[in-house]
């Protein structure tokens, strides 16, 4: 019993050290990547975000919409669709689909390589690639940040134009402050009777 307990002490730790050392061996650069993704991911998580996502992935790294969803039907994220299609980007011919391909084939391996790997086989800077997903991700905040500002304004304007209904003046009947009785004026208040 004690010297299982103890096996399995060693390979938790074990487990722990070897994870812990290959986040240590990811450049800064990769960390730097995976925390961009990261980014994109949640921003396309927000509402209007996948679709503001898309927009921003077509129109800044020269892909189409049928790219992004064909990625996504690999079931890749947004983060790793926009690395996948940066990367490809470099390559000759642009962002083409064999592009994206060998990029894919290079992540996916075998030997399953990171995106540092990828960018380096083929001859590209990771640094270039970091700041492209920044720059998507930023896009695509400002649009959804400007599309509820447009949405706002037009909600706004939308309640000006609508027409005022003519409320009917209330009024409401005031005593008079003075009362006739017998033909000789009553103030009201406590000395009335």
């Amino acid at each position: 019993m004690k010297r299982s307990l103890l096996i399995l002490i060693v390979g938790v730790i074990t487990a722990l050290a070897v994870t812990g050392t290959a986040w240590a061996d990811l450049s800064k650069a990769e960390k730097n990547l995976e925390r961009e993704a990261k980014r994109l991911n949640d921003t396309a998580a927000k509402p209007d975000g996948e679709k503001a996502v898309v927009k921003r992935l077509v129109a800044e790294l020269k892909a189409t919409e049928q790219q992004v969803q064909a990625l996504r039907d690999r079931r890749l994220g947004y983060g790793e669709i926009a690395i996948v299609l940066s990367i490809a980007q470099t390559m000759p011919g642009g962002a083409t689909d064999a592009n994206a391909q060998k990029v894919l084939s290079l992540r996916q391996g075998p030997p399953i390589a990171g995106w540092g790997d990828v960018a380096r086989q083929l001859g590209t800077k990771l640094g270039r690639i970091v700041s492209q997903v920044r720059k998507v991700t930023n896009n695509a905040n400002r649009e959804i940040r400007n599309d509820h500002a447009r949405a706002g304004k037009a909600g706004k304007q939308t309640l000006q134009e609508l027409p005022q209904e003519k409320q009917p003046e209330k009024k409401d009947p005031e005593p008079p402050s003075t009362f006739k009785g017998d033909g000789r004026p009553m103030n009201r208040g406590g000395g009335a009777m």
